[in-house]
C-alpha cells in the first residue's frame, strides 16, 4: 500500500540488493529529486492470468497464477484473536524462505520477481530479432543484450571511470567546482555529489514546475547512520570506512593512502549529515518549502557559484528555486570552504566510483554488493545478471518496455474493473466524510471538494514517452546507460519554468506498486500490480475488497493523512482546516502514533511511529472504507461461507495475505531507520485490533491481544 505527497525519484543501482518491499527505481533528473516521500507496494489487482510453471531461473512467456486468498498460506493452528497475522500468513512464511539474493521476501516481492521473469522473456525476444523490430523493440532489446554481455564489461574493468576522473583531476581551483559538479550530476546514476537538484511543482502553485535544490552528498543510506551513537551505528560506520578504502585500492591507491582518503570522505559526509533533516522532519512539507531567488541561494553558499553550476546543466537562471534545507546548504558552504581542493577531488572520485561500481567489472560489483547489500541488508548472494539488466532497462527505457508489457498482459476489462472499484471506494469515502462527527461543515465541504477533484490513473499513461532521441547500441552498455540517463536528466530539467503535466506517471507500467501524489491530487495504480494474487476474478468479492478495496481506500486516505491533508484540491500547500478540526485530527492521529510506537521491529528496536504515521493512518482508513464499500456492493445478496471461512472472515484474510513477509535481521534494522511503513505483521495486527467488525467476525472478546482497550480511528 502506498502513500506519497510527491513521488520520490531515485536512480536504480545496478546490483542493488536492498530488497525493500515497495522500493521503486526511477530515472531521476540529476541523480536526485528534491522530495523523498514514501512509496510501498500496492495490494490490489484486477487481472487474472493462466498458470504457467517454469524453472525460476528461466524467462517466462505467461505470468503464473496465485490465488487471491490461499488457505494453504494460513496457519489454522493459530488463534486469530491472539495473532491474526500468524493465522493468515503462517503457512506462507513457512513455505517461502527468503531467496539467497533477497534482503526480504513477501507476496509482493514474489510478484515483482514473476513480472521480472516475464519482462526477461520479452527482452530476450526483442534482443534476438535481427529485423522487423519497432524502434522501441530495438532500443529495449539492444540495451538488454549489451547489459547481458558480461565479457565485454569485464574486459573494460574500471576504464569507464576514466573520463569522469579526468574531469575531476583537471580542476585547478575551487572556482572550477560548480561546473564540474553540474557535469557529474548528469552521470548515468546517482553520484550523490554534495546535493541534489531537479524539478518539481511549486508548493505554492501546483500548476508550475520550479527548480528544487535538496540535501544529499551521503554514501550511507540516511543521516542517522552518521549521527546515531549506538554500537550498531558505530560498527556500520567502521565497515563503511573499510569499504571506501577498499574501493580506493581498486582504483590504484596503496592501502595506507586509501585509508586516509576514506577518512576524509567520512569527515565531509558527516558534516553534511549533521545538518540534514531527519526522515521525520522531512514529513512536514512546510519545513521543505523555502522558495528563493538565485541571489538568495547564492548568499547561502558563497563558496559555490550557482551560475556556473546552472550553466553546466543547461538551466537558464532567473526563476525561483525551492531550497528544501537551507541549514544543509550553509553547512555545505562551510565544507567546501574548509576542505582542500585535493580533499574535494577525493570525495568526488569516491562518489563517482560508488555510483558506477555496480555497472563495472566484477571486482567493483562484488565490493559494492558486499557493503550495500550484504553488510547493510544481510543479503548472502548477488542477484543474477538478468535481474539486474531487466531493472536497468525498466529504469532507462521503462515506457518503451512497459508499452509491450501492457499490450501482452493488461487488457481493457482489467482497467475498467479497477476504475469501477475505485469509484465504489470513493463513494464510501464521501459518505464517511459526510458522517464525521468531529469535523465542522466548512472543513467537510473543502474535504469533499478535494475528494471529488482527485484523478484516478489506472495501468499506464495515456501518452507514451518518446525515446527517439536516445541512441542505443548493441555492445556499448555503459554508453547506453549514459545516453539514456542524460536524456532523462535533460527531460526533467526542461520542466523548470513550465506547466505541470498532470498526465505524467512516476513509475513504469510493469512496476508492482502504486502511489498518491499530493501536488497533482491523483492516485496511480501501475499495470504490474493489477494481477493475482492481489485481485483474483476467481475469488468472491470479500477477499478482493479486503485486498484491492483496502488498497484503493489507503491511497484515497493519503490525501487526508497528516501530510496529504495539508494540500488543497488543486495540490497547493494551503491550510484549509479550521483550528478546531485540525486539533481533532491531530488528537486522533496521536492515538495511532502512540499505538504503533509500542510495537517492536526487531530486538530492542521499536517502530518510529512519527515516521510511519502517514502509512499507518492510511492503512486504517483504507480498511474502514473497503469494509463499507464491500457491504454496499453486496447489499441484498446472500453470501456464503467458502473453504471454512465466513464472508467476513474472508474479507480480513484477503486483506492480511498481501502483507505476508519475512525479513533478514539486517534489513529489518535498516528499514526501521528509513522505511515509512510499519512491518507487515503490524500492518495487519495493528489494524484489526481497532475494528469491531473483525472482532465480531472471529468471535474475539475483551482481553485478547487482537482487541484493543482503546480503539483508534481517524477517518
Amino acid at each position: 500500500m502506498l502513500g506519497a505527497s510527491i513521488p520520490e525519484c531515485k536512480r536504480v543501482k545496478f546490483g542493488d540488493e536492498s530488497g525493500v518491499r515497495g522500493a521503486i527505481n526511477w530515472a531521476s533528473p540529476i541523480g536526485l529529486a528534491p522530495m523523498r516521500p514514501s512509496l510501498t507496494v500496492l495490494t490490489a489487482a484486477l487481472l487474472a492470468l493462466p498458470a504457467f510453471s517454469q524453472d525460476k531461473d528461466s524467462p517466462i512467456t505467461t505470468l503464473p497464477y496465485t490465488p487471491g486468498l490461499d488457505v494453504a498460506a494460513m496457519d489454522r493452528g493459530a488463534d486469530a484473536c491472539v495473532d491474526f497475522y500468524q493465522y493468515a500468513c503462517g503457512g506462507w512464511i513457512k513455505a517461502n524462505p527468503i531467496p539467497s539474493d533477497q534482503a526480504g521476501w513477501s507476496v509482493t516481492s514474489k510478484l515483482s520477481t514473476d513480472n521480472q521473469r516475464y519482462l526477461w522473456g520479452i527482452l530476450a525476444e526483442m534482443g534476438a530479432k535481427s529485423y522487423g523490430r519497432t524502434a522501441n523493440e530495438q532500443k529495449a532489446g539492444d540495451y538488454f543484450a549489451a547489459c547481458m554481455d558480461e565479457a565485454t564489461v569485464e574486459k573494460l574493468g574500471a576504464a569507464p571511470l576514466a573520463p569522469y576522473f579526468a574531469r575531476i583531476e583537471a580542476m585547478s581551483s575551487k572556482r572550477d567546482l560548480p561546473a564540474v559538479v553540474g557535469e557529474l550530476h548528469l552521470l548515468p546514476t546517482d553520484t550523490g555529489l554534495f546535493f541534489g537538484f531537479g524539478s518539481n511543482p511549486d508548493f505554492g502553485d501546483s500548476t508550475r514546475n520550479i527548480a528544487y535544490a535538496d540535501a544529499g552528498g551521503l554514501g550511507l543510506p540516511d543521516r542517522d547512520y552518521y549521527v546515531n551513537d549506538d554500537e550498531k551505528s558505530k560498527t556500520i560506520r567502521a565497515q563503511y570506512l573499510e569499504h571506501v578504502a577498499r574501493v580506493f585500492v581498486l582504483l590504484g591507491e596503496t592501502a595506507e593512502a586509501a585509508k586516509a582518503k576514506a577518512g576524509r570522505v567520512m569527515a565531509l559526509e558527516t558534516g553534511l549529515a549533521q545538518r540534514s533533516l531527519t526522515q521525520v522532519d522531512r514529513r512536514d512539507p512546510y519545513r521543505l518549502f523555502n522558495k528563493m531567488k538565485l541571489a538568495q541561494v547564492q548568499a547561502l553558499t558563497p563558496a559555490f557559484d550557482w551560475s556556473s553550476y546552472l550553466k553546466a546543466l543547461g538551466v537558464k537562471p532567473g526563476g525561483p528555486m525551492n531550497v528544501t534545507e537551507p541549514d544543509f546548504y550553509r553547512q555545505l558552504d562551510r565544507e567546501i570552504a574548509g576542505a582542500s581542493l585535493e580533499d574535494l577531488k577525493t570525495y568526488m572520485r569516491w562518489h563517482v566510483a560508488r555510483a558506477l561500481s555496480p555497472m563495472l567489472s566484477s571486482a567493483f560489483v562484488d565490493e559494492n554488493f558486499g557493503f550495500y547489500s550484504r553488510t547493510l541488508h544481510g543479503v548472502p548472494q548477488l542477484k543474477p545478471r538478468w535481474k539486474r539488466c531487466v531493472g536497468m532497462v525498466d529504469t532507462h527505457l521503462g515506457e518503451a518496455l512497459g508499452r509491450e508489457f501492457v499490450k501482452r498482459a493488461f487488457g481493457p476489462k482489467v482497467k475498467a474493473d479497477a476504475l469501477r472499484m475505485t469509484r465504489r471506494i470513493e463513494r464510501a469515502m464521501e459518505e464517511d466524510i459526510r458522517d464525521l462527527e468531529w469535523m465542522s461543515p466548512n472543513t467537510k465541504k473543502r474535504a469533499l471538494e478535494k475528494l471529488q477533484a482527485m484523478v484516478n490513473k489506472i495501468g499506464y499513461p495515456d501518452k507514451w514517452r518518446d525515446y527517439s532521441a536516445v541512441a542505443i547500441r548493441r555492445g556499448d552498455f555503459m554508453g547506453n546507460v549514459e545516453r539514456a540517463s542524460r536524456f532523462e536528466s535533460r527531460r526533467q530539467l526542461a520542466k523548470i519554468g513550465k506547466a505541470v503535466d498532470r498526465s505524467e506517471w512516476f513509475m513504469t507500467p510493469p512496476t508492482v506498486n502504486a502511489y498518491y501524489n499530493a501536488q497533482t491530487n491523483d492516485i496511480n495504480f501501475a499495470a504490474g500490480i493489477l494481477q493475482p494474487p492481489f485481485f483474483d476474478p476467481k475469488m468472491d468479492d470479500a477477499p478482493n475488497y479486503g485486498n484491492t478495496g483496502t488498497t484503493i481506500g489507503h491511497e484515497l486516505t493519503h490525501g487526508f493523512d497528516d501530510e496529504g491533508r495539508q494540500y488543497d484540491a488543486k495540490g497547493n500547500l494551503k491550510d484549509w482546516w479550521t483550528k478546531a478540526d485540525a486539533d481533532a485530527f491531530n488528537e486522533r492521529a496521536k492515538c495511532v502514533s502512540d499505538q504503533y510506537a509500542g510495537y517492536t521491529v526487531i530486538d530492542e528496536i521499536k517502530i518510529n511511529s512519527k515516521l510511519t504515521l502517514g502509512e499507518d493512518v492510511a492503512d486504517l482508513g483504507g480498511i474502514v472504507l473497503a469494509w463499507a464499500a464491500w457491504k454496499a456492493e453486496t447489499a441484498g445478496k446472500t453470501l456464503e461461507a467458502r473453504e471454512g471461512l465466513t464472508p467476513e472472515q474472508r474479507f480480513f484474510v484477503g486483506y492480511a495475505q498481501w502483507a505476508c513477509e519475512s525479513q533478514r535481521p539486517e534489513n529489518a534494522r535498516a528499514k526501521a531507520i528509513t522505511d515509512p511503513h510499519s512491518p507487515g505483521r503490524w500492518r495487519v495486527n495493528g489494524l484489526v485490533v481497532n475494528l469491531p467488525q473483525f472482532q465480531q467476525a472471529f468471535g474475539c472478546h475483551a482481553g485478547q491481544p487482537m482487541v484493543a482497550e482503546t480503539r483508534c480511528r481517524v477517518w
